[in-house]
């Protein structure tokens, strides 16, 4: 076989070979439900061959949940959902699906038969959303239905958040049938908050914490649980807007900055806890020398530069943060 050929066929083959790993990936790329639309509706909407009656109508023939609609009605979205509210009516269809299905077959007579045999009547809850197996997003989804058209709720980044990317769902935080209040105390939250975030419970047990176990601040001042477009969540744009909140003379500007790190506060400190004075990621002065050079005090014997090596920078260096005042030298070296 001639070269020429020989170039020719070679370069056909690539040429095959590349069309077919593009048509490859293109079909990686295709969005393909793993189940029938049809399934994703029943997740949501539920049986697709029942029919919505109302919520008096369901409370009349299964009275087990008698107990269940009273809280909610006394609930915070109860309230506010009535029909004198003005607001869209939200009843027990609107998360569990139409519930005619559940219903079928429980007449006045089989109530009052039940009543005398001391049992309260049951629908067929199986009939119904089967909420408790849904996927963590289809869960969240049935409350978004209603609360992404609500500007009271920061929840339009949900579903891009951590939360929703790691499988949590609104009722994994909020208990919409637990009592008259669905909002999370503030004091409840940290304790709520641990349960996932292990590692950072471990944390505010540390010598030096943000004072969260003891209830003056709370896990949502920094984060926004609901989802963010920063970075961990966080409420404000950056790091240091975020610290500044509380701790306002470190915000600046300063004629004399701390460079860079006035950006970034996890540069020195550990957020959450740490054991070392002030959330130090380590202990002063090595902290310092990871950026700066050692320099003596005026010592002049090789005991006493030791020891005066090894004393705190900010004994000296008291404003660590930032300054507007020049130091005797007219330079900034925060030791004012």
């Amino acid at each position: 076989m001639k070269p020429r050929n020989i170039i020719l066929y070679l370069t056909l083959a690539v040429l095959v070979s590349t069309g077919l790993l593009l048509a490859g990936c293109e079909t990686l790329k295709t969005s393909k439900p793993i189940l029938p639309l049809k399934e994703y509706e029943k997740m949501i909407a539920g049986r697709l061959d029942a029919n919505y009656i109302g919520t008096n109508n369901c409370l009349a023939a299964c009275h087990v949940h008698d107990k269940i609609k009273q809280d909610f009605d006394a609930s915070t979205m109860g309230v506010q959902l009535s029909k004198k509210s003005g607001m869209p009516l939200v009843d027990c269809e609107s998360c569990h699906g139409p519930g005619s299905l559940a219903v079928e077959g429980l007449t006045p007579e089989k109530v009052a038969e039940d009543a005398k045999a001391g049992k309260k009547t049951a629908c067929d809850y199986k009939t119904l959303i089967d909420i408790r197996n849904l996927p963590a997003q289809a869960k969240s989804l049935i409350c978004l239905k209603c609360h992404t058209a609500n500007a009271t709720f920061n929840l339009h980044n949900w579903n891009a958040g951590t939360h929703a990317i790691s499988d949590v769902s609104c009722s994994d935080c909020h208990k919409l049938h637990g009592g008259s209040d669905l909002k999370v105390k503030p004091t409840e939250i940290g304790e709520m908050c641990e349960k996932c975030h292990l590692e950072t419970k471990a944390e505010f047990a540390l010598p030096s914490h943000h004072p969260v176990p003891e209830k003056r601040v709370f896990c949502n001042d920094c984060h926004d649980p609901h989802g963010s477009t920063t970075d961990k969540m966080l409420r404000k744009i950056t790091v240091k807007e975020t610290c500044t909140q509380c701790h306002a003379d470190k915000e600046g500007p300063f004629t004399f900055q701390h460079a860079e790190n006035m950006e970034d506060c996890r540069t020195c400190h550990s957020p959450h806890g740490s054991p070392f004075n002030n959330l130090l990621n380590v202990p002063g002065p090595f902290l310092c020398l990871q950026c700066h050079a050692g320099h003596r005090t005026g010592a002049t014997t090789t005991e006493e530069n030791r020891a005066a090596r090894n004393t705190r920078c900010t004994d000296c260096h008291s404003t660590i943060h930032g300054t507007d005042l020049p130091s005797a030298s007219g330079k900034g070296r925060f030791i004012q």
